[in-house]
């Protein structure tokens, strides 16, 4: 029995998991960041490795296996979160007062 989500859920999980992640993630580097004086512009080139990172084992799975259906799902989920999370996160940090 060879069991398996469908793409389009592992793209959905994936792009929940990365966009609250990273969002999370993102606003509570702004708050430090802006406790401790450090510039914005260096939490979001760390945000955007981060971002890459994340996306890499997805990617190296990829390049291994081209014809894999749940490894292509998988990324386009994370980059489609990682995205949303890192254009939405400064508007909500900035509404905050972080920014």
């Amino acid at each position: 029995m060879d069991a398996s989500l469908p793409d389009y859920l592992i793209r959905e999980q994936a792009a929940v998991g990365s966009l609250v992640a990273f969002g999370f993630l993102r606003v509570l580097a702004a708050a430090i960041a802006f406790t401790r004086g450090w510039r914005i512009r260096w939490v979001e080139y760390a945000a955007i490795g981060a971002a890459a990172l994340w996306c890499a084992p997805q990617l190296i799975a990829l390049i291994a296996n081209p014809t894999s259906v749940a490894a292509l799902a998988e990324l386009e989920g994370n980059a489609t979160g990682c995205a949303l999370a890192l254009f939405f996160t400064p508007i909500l940090s900035h509404r905050l007062g972080y920014e």
